[in-house]
C-alpha cells in the first residue's frame, strides 16, 4: 500500500493536518473511530466519499508512523 498517493497535507486546509486526498476528512479522525470500535462499513456509510482504499492508507500511514517513532510506556 502506497499511502502516500492517497493523503495530503495542505496548510490550508484542515490546519495542515493529513487528510484523505480530495476531501478535508482527517486521518485522525478515520483512526479513531476504528480506535473506538467503529467497524469499517459504519465509517464507509457516514463518509460516503469515502472507499476502502482510503481506510487502507490511513491504517499504512498509521503504521509507518508506529514503525518511525519510539513513544516510551509507562512502567
Amino acid at each position: 500500500m502506497n499511502w502516500q498517493e492517497h493523503l495530503t497535507v495542505d496548510p490550508h486546509i484542515c490546519h495542515g493536518r493529513i487528510c484523505i486526498r480530495g476531501t478535508r476528512i482527517m486521518v485522525s479522525v478515520l483512526l479513531d473511530n476504528l480506535a473506538a470500535g467503529v467497524s469499517p462499513e459504519e465509517i464507509l456509510h457516514s463518509y460516503p466519499s469515502l472507499t476502502p482504499t482510503h481506510l487502507q492508507a490511513a491504517l499504512a500511514y498509521a503504521a509507518a508512523l508506529a514503525r518511525d517513532r519510539i513513544v516510551p510506556l509507562p512502567a
